[in-house]
């Protein structure tokens, strides 16, 4: 199977062409990035074609696209490359606003190709462990979440609103919104959020949290920030806490690791010896396109996350639950 990459301009691209990389049948056909530098640097590492030219990229002789430009070109991407009959994965949050990530999913049903979402968090050990919990009843009834997703501050265009769309709060929401929908199988019909800048001298969102209602009474609270400073042990966590009528269990996707002392600045760190969520993500995607079956996470199941993050904006805005 021929699977190219458009853009690596968000840093998921590395990992998603490294699990590419593993895959037996699986070749990367080329690399798109209107960064000249950035591109042929990664066609370097990656042995493959550099383009430069979209339009020539998607002429090329491959199967899927694998998208990690900016969030405000998703659209223009996705768009483009379902007419060229690719099927495709993108990056989340799969659009800025509401009404492209709509155009995407109705262009790729129209093109009659995939458009995955890529939320690697479900292909997570300790979450896929206690979405089987929940299915087979060990938690009883689902009464809330809690769930948390803090990291660091990512810098670069991610701080740029024209082209991220907005900061900590839609970076870290639409993971764990995505595992709690999920997990209950429910849809959120309202949030009431504060987000703000606390920990960074930008100019956009760095923290939030959010309180959500899902239409069978079930209510969540969620943490999302970029809280981590550069010597923190981890990158940051992502986790969720199940409160069921029988029991309650709490996951984190990041918690198997072990504590690496050492001298210099970063004296603790935390080296993670889990499974590779990443690689799981990319294996179902390329599995989903040589089956041609319905992907796993589909692009409304992106649609439908990305309306909770920006619900919590306006919710902070307007000092209001907003109902969805």
């Amino acid at each position: 199977m021929k699977i190219g990459m458009m853009s690596f301009a968000h840093m998921h691209a590395f990992s998603y062409a490294d699990s590419l990389m593993k895959l037996a049948d699986v070749e990367i056909a080329g690399i798109y990035d209107d960064d000249e530098k950035r591109g042929k640097e990664a066609a370097g590492s990656y042995g493959t074609k550099y383009y430069h030219d979209q339009a020539d990229f998607l002429t090329a002789d491959m199967d899927a696209v694998i998208i990690c430009s900016e969030n405000s070109r998703h659209k223009e991407m996705v768009v483009n490359a379902a007419k060229a009959k690719k099927h495709i994965l993108c990056e989340k949050p799969i659009a800025t606003n509401v009404e492209d990530a709509e155009e995407m999913i109705r262009v790729c049903d129209e093109q009659g190709v995939i458009l995955q979402s890529a939320f690697p968090v479900r292909f997570s050990d300790p979450i896929m462990h206690l979405k089987n919990m929940i299915d087979e009843g060990e938690l009883g009834e689902i009464v809330a979440f809690r769930t948390t997703n803090r990291g660091q501050a990512p810098g670069g265009w991610f701080i740029d609103k024209e082209l991220s769309g907005g900061g900590a709060v839609l970076d870290h929401t639409v993971h764990m919104v995505d595992i709690m929908r999920w997990y209950s199988g429910r849809e959120i019909i309202s949030v009431h959020a504060i987000v703000d800048s606390f920990f960074h001298d930008i100019e956009i969102d760095d923290a939030g949290i959010l309180t959500l209602e899902f239409e069978n009474g079930v209510i969540a609270s969620h943490d999302a920030s970029w809280s981590r400073f550069s010597e923190y042990p981890v990158w940051g966590d992502a986790t969720i806490e199940v409160i069921g009528t029988k029991r309650s269990v709490r996951a984190d996707a990041f918690k198997e690791h072990f504590r690496l002392y050492k001298s210099g600045a970063k004296s603790l760190e935390h080296v993670f010896y889990g499974n590779d969520m990443d690689y799981g993500l990319i294996k179902d995607f390329v599995d989903c396109v040589d089956k041609k079956r319905k992907p796993s996470i589909t692009g409304y199941d992106g649609l439908k996350a990305l309306e909770a993050a920006l619900a919590a904006y306006k919710s902070s805005q307007t000092k209001s639950t907003v109902y969805l």
